[in-house]
């Protein structure tokens, strides 16, 4: 094989950095939305990751503050802490001629599922995909060493990715690991060529909408029961 199965900590730690050196756009405001998804739709590939706010308190959790979504050349940081999971961001996570490169995908869409209720198509896990060449592993840190010979950084993955402004070091962080899954895959393809084609991850909504949907006038209820007057409390 090509590529090797595992590797460790330490040689990892001994690699050169993976720097994202493109153009980051930070998008927190709606009026910025149209602008990034047009430019997104014109890439048949792209990079896919997301932040959330770490919690350090037992039972307390926090829904997802970034969406990254990276070209070759740009990646935006969509600040879903300050923006609504958009119909226009939507499409393009819908896209299946927009394919999105990730690592565990699955999670990260079923973060996604707690913001807004939407049909994703399109995605390409490399956890799944690294496995046909071989790789064992599945963190993008080591997927990235053993295919990039290069080291992704997570001295970022714990800082507040709710933060009024995002430091120059998060940006980086987040822009780097959007980023560095295209290259992975498009390293992965051009040393080993693969004739089978790649297996495309698609998570139908969840039956029941995000307790953050309001349907305020579609609550159901049984017809001979009493409507009662108080404040339901929210679903869980």
């Amino acid at each position: 094989m090509a590529f090797q199965s595992t590797i460790d900590n330490d040689t990892v730690a001994s690699l050169p950095a993976a720097r994202f050196a493109g153009r980051i756009v930070i998008v927190d405001k709606n009026e910025q939305i149209e602008e990034a998804c047009n430019d997104l739709k014109r890439y048949d590939v792209i990079g896919f990751d997301t932040e959330t706010r770490p919690s350090f308190r037992a039972g307390v959790s926090y829904k997802v503050g970034l969406l990254q979504l990276s070209t070759p050349d740009t990646c935006y940081l969509f600040r879903l802490s300050h923006i609504r999971l958009d119909n226009r961001i939507l499409k393009i996570l819908g896209s299946r001629q927009i394919l999105k490169i990730g690592a565990d995908v699955t999670g990260d869409i079923r973060a996604l599922h707690a913001l807004r209720n939407f049909h994703a198509d399109g995605f390409v896990d490399l956890q799944v995909e690294a496995s046909r060449w071989g790789i064992e592993e599945k963190s993008l840190r080591k997927l990235s060493a053993i295919v990039l010979n290069m080291r992704v950084s997570k001295a970022q993955r714990l800082s507040n990715w709710e933060a009024e402004i995002l430091t120059q070091q998060q940006q980086e962080y987040a822009a780097t690991d959007a980023w560095v899954c295209i290259e992975i895959m498009k390293e992965l393809q051009r040393v080993e060529p693969k004739s089978e084609k790649l297996s495309i991850i698609s998570v139908m909504p969840t039956m029941q909408a995000p307790a953050t949907e309001h349907h305020p006038k579609h609550h159901r209820r049984h017809r001979n029961k009493r409507r009662e007057h108080h404040s339901e409390p929210q679903k869980q």
